[in-house]
């Protein structure tokens, strides 16, 4: 919104006593008061205990204390994850009662910086599809067009953000439930390289490394801020990678290298919608205009689509099946057959997808031995019925998976690199197209410090909707 502060410039204010955290908050649940009625982004909220937080930093402060870089931030945080005093519902039936004793590492240490949870986003059921709707709480509106989805699965907490009811929300991204939102919903987004940001606690480990921890943002730099409070080793997660020894903040405004970058329309053989090519390849030349090298090429790299399909299908049959079956009626119909085709997947058919990961990686170690960054669109299409009905056609050609809507994100879940998606700008109708910015494992900085020098050549924040538009106002 328009009229919002950045988280950073919230912690700031806050942190020099100019902004009182209270009001912060209390601006906080006014603006999820008046917005949520209609986008249905937040799903559980702890305002009293907010506000006792905000109090609590507001104390700290007058005390001379370090209140933290994130001091007085209101946040939201996903329904896949863990608050203490909430249900943790997963946006399923069956666990509307599943309440947190405690914080995953995530929260607590975003609480430990200073951050404030206002309550939990809508998320699809497990975070399994690429709009946000469960049976639980319902259908989540984009504030672009409320007839249509602001992307899934984090998109509770993309509407949470564009909507200007909190400035960082938390999501998780399995096969671009991070980046998805963030084209859609035209903020920034960014999967984090696997391990960077600690998972758990857990009842039992997971077996799968294909989702990263993350969160929205209205700009780089706060997600850069955020990034720093949250990554880091912690011995709940044997996955987690050690902290960086410097600052991602600190390396946003240090001059970027000459890069080379590779621009790839087609990645993988993917087709997008014109609208959403000519958005995305027009954002494309900013980069050459910052003084990097942009070589475009149509990548042919293996394809990974049915291989991520049965590790993340095998992994939740493994979860879930057992607590689900006596649930049937209460779960969605079609995330029921993907628990169920999980059981489905053999220990050959295991083995086969990981072989296909093998090849995905070593066609990605020749690209980024030849190339420091590659870009392609983040979304095939612009956002789609906020119900879940898929666009009936991309390019002139019918969509018959719906996977061809996302054909951008899955590829570097699979392989764990670093990848964001960056506002690239608005079509015709005036609908956000993202454009995906990925790098080596473990270059998250290089990914920040470039989108934040792209975002700062192209800001977006301005061109957020005031407040939620509907679909008569979304066309005009």
């Amino acid at each position: 919104m328009k009229d919002q502060q950045s988280a950073s410039e919230i912690a700031k204010l806050v942190r020099s006593r100019d902004l009182s955290p209270v009001d912060v908050v209390r601006e906080a649940i006014g603006r999820i008061e008046r917005h949520n009625t209609v986008l249905n982004a937040f799903v559980a909220l702890r305002q009293e205990q907010a506000l006792a937080d905000a109090l609590d930093i507001e104390r700290c402060i007058s005390a001379g204390e370090n209140a933290g870089p994130l001091a007085g931030v209101p946040i939201g945080v996903k329904d896949l994850e863990d608050v203490a005093g909430l249900p943790t519902t997963f946006g399923s039936v069956p666990f509307k009662d599943n309440m947190a004793n405690s914080d995953s590492v995530h929260v607590a240490r975003l609480k430990a910086a200073g951050a404030i949870v206002v309550g939990k986003t809508n998320t699809p059921e497990f975070g399994s599809t690429g709009f946000t709707r469960n049976l639980l709480f319902g259908v989540t509106r984009s504030p672009w067009n409320t007839d249509l989805t602001p992307g899934g699965s984090s998109g509770g907490s993309a509407a949470a953000v564009v909507s200007g009811m909190v400035p960082l929300a938390t999501g998780t991204d399995q096969g671009g439930s991070l980046r998805i939102p963030a084209s859609y919903s035209g903020c920034f987004g960014m999967k984090p390289s696997f391990g960077r940001i600690p998972r758990g606690p857990f009842d039992s480990l997971r077996w799968t490394d294909t989702e990263s921890l993350g969160a929205l943002s209205g700009s780089v730099r706060d997600f850069a801020i955020y990034l720093d409070c949250v990554a880091g080793y912690d011995p709940c997660d044997p996955d987690s990678l050690p902290k960086p020894s410097a600052s991602y903040a600190s390396l946003l405004d240090k001059a970027a290298d000459r890069l080379k970058i590779v621009w790839c329309p087609r990645f993988g053989g993917a087709r997008s919608d014109p609208e959403v090519l000519d958005a995305v390849s027009n954002a494309v030349t900013t980069f050459s205009d910052l003084g990097h090298t942009v070589e475009q090429v149509d990548l042919e790299i293996p394809e990974v689509k049915r291989d991520w399909q049965a590790i993340a299908s095998f992994a939740r049959h493994g979860e879930l099946s057992g607590l689900l079956s006596e649930h049937k009626a209460d779960v969605g119909r079609a995330f029921f057959a993907g628990v169920e085709a999980g059981g489905k997947v053999t220990a050959k058919r295991y083995a086969e997808a990981q072989r296909a990961r093998a090849a995905l990686n070593d066609a990605l170690r020749s690209i980024f031995e030849r190339f420091d960054l590659l870009l392609s669109p983040a979304t095939a299409t612009t956002a789609f019925d906020a119900r879940g009905r898929l666009p009936e056609s991309i390019a002139g050609e019918p969509v018959i998976d719906p996977l061809e809507v996302t054909p951008f994100t899955y590829q570097f879940n699979m392989s764990g690199h670093p990848a964001a998606s960056v506002p690239a700008g608005l079509t015709s109708l005036g609908l956000p197209v993202g454009l995906q910015v990925v790098a080596e494992r473990h270059r998250d900085d290089l990914v920040l410090q470039v989108c934040h020098q792209y975002e700062q050549a192209r800001p977006w924040r301005h061109l957020w909707p005031s407040e939620p538009r509907s679909a008569v106002e979304g066309d005009r």
